[in-house]
């Protein structure tokens, strides 16, 4: 039997754990943004991209690899954000 991980179902919960906020959803729940910043699920939900918004243009900052829990690569974006 085959097991379906639909990690984008997740996605907006884990985000607001991780962050502490809820955040605007944007595209379905593949995307979210928080403050001036877009987290998106990306390459079949296999990449989480974090984008720094600057009105209507986006800057891509970095990219973590969705390895099984979101969780893990949303911690390493928020510690990215950090500094």
């Amino acid at each position: 039997m085959k097991t379906i991980v639909d990690r984008a179902a997740d996605f907006v919960l884990a985000v607001e754990r991780v962050f502490g906020v809820r955040p605007r959803v944007l595209d379905g729940s593949r995307a979210v943004q928080i403050d001036d910043v877009r987290l998106s699920l990306e390459a079949g939900e296999r990449e989480l991209c974090l984008i720094r918004m600057h009105g209507a243009l986006e800057e891509y900052v970095a990219i973590f690899e969705v390895r099984g829990d979101i969780e893990v690569a949303l911690l390493e974006a928020k510690e990215f954000l950090r500094g």
